[in-house]
């Protein structure tokens, strides 16, 4: 059986931890091979054409099926005949462990990343952390990195306040330092929200003429599954790999956001701490006139109401002069 031959999606639902772990290792013997790395991270490698993708799961996927799962964008990948070693954390580890710092050192001196002709490191949020951290390992290699932080050593980033649970890990050994590892890399696709302060204070330390910054506006800090949820993170990620991404082709394919609840949930939001009735009006109205919202319908009675109070005319209405 060839890496071709495996089943694009094994069911591993309802399986035991040993059951997963024996049919991951299955597939890595089959058509590459599967590491476990200490207790906390595995890694499963399977070959197929000359570009490999490595993927490093993130916060939203470490507890999915109790454990019971393959590398994020595993059949994503193989659909498109790229290679891929998809990491796995099995707990909120940001990857700092020596037993994974081993592994890329392993194959970085093996010249593992040599064999291919294109090599992808791509992550989010703590996956988008080691995705540039570890690309230090595949000189010259592509980083797609979204929501990604720095590091998180209070005394580089005393203002992180979030994930306190990885706080006292490690980050000044190996690829410890993301923004110093992604020096070595080709190109550099940086996502992430400039309004979302802490995003952007990681953001702002990641330096380098290699860098594109891609501004994913109003998004917050969960752009991939916001991309998801629009039908734009696989194209996106394909136009990367593929064929380099433009600004452009991203901030077209970006307005697919205009159409997105959870997006214009956000500009909601935004519209009703600036105090504007007569925008709150016509935002509301653009929204009603193709969906359902109640909360959508109750913000514009509010503001209709104010606008009346004012004596102001409500948008889209015709003055009674």
């Amino acid at each position: 059986m060839t890496a071709r031959d495996i089943p694009s999606n094994p069911d591993l639902s309802g399986h035991s931890r040993e059951a997963w772990r024996r049919e991951l290792i299955r597939i890595g013997d089959e058509g590459g091979f599967f590491r476990e790395l200490g207790e906390q991270h595995t890694a499963l490698h399977v070959r197929a054409g000359d570009t490999l993708v490595v993927t490093f799961e993130n916060l939203d996927h470490v507890f999915e099926l109790n454990g019971n799962r393959l590398p994020w964008g595993f059949d994503f990948i193989r659909s498109h005949g790229w290679s891929i070693l998809g990491l796995m954390a099995h707990d909120w580890t940001w990857y700092r462990d020596p037993a994974v710092y081993d592994f890329f050192d392993t194959l970085r001196h093996e010249g593992f990343f040599e064999q291919f002709s294109q090599v992808v490191f791509y992550g989010a949020s703590m996956g988008g952390y080691a995705a540039a951290a570890f690309s230090a390992a595949a000189p010259g290699a592509t980083v797609i990195t979204i929501s990604p932080q720095a590091s998180l050593d209070k005394a580089l980033v005393p203002w992180e306040t979030r994930y306190s649970k990885a706080w006292d890990r490690d980050f000044s050994d190996r690829y410890g330092y993301a923004p110093d590892s992604l020096r070595a890399a080709d190109s550099v696709y940086l996502l992430f929200d400039p309004l979302a302060e802490l995003d952007a204070n990681h953001a702002a330390l990641f330096q380098g003429d290699n860098i594109t910054r891609l501004h994913c506006r109003m998004m917050g800090h969960r752009i991939a599954s916001a991309m998801q949820g629009m039908g734009i993170l696989k194209p996106v990620i394909e136009s990367a790999i593929d064929s380099g991404l433009t600004e452009l082709d991203f901030y077209q394919a970006l307005r697919r956001r205009r159409d997105f609840t959870r997006y214009l949930k956000e500009l909601l939001v935004r519209l009703e701490q600036r105090g504007n009735p007569w925008l709150m009006s016509l935002f509301c109205q653009h929204y009603l006139a193709t969906r359902r919202g109640p909360m959508f319908r109750k913000h514009l009675n509010a503001a209709n109401e104010e606008l009346s109070r004012q004596g102001r005319e409500i948008p889209g209405r015709t003055s009674r002069s």
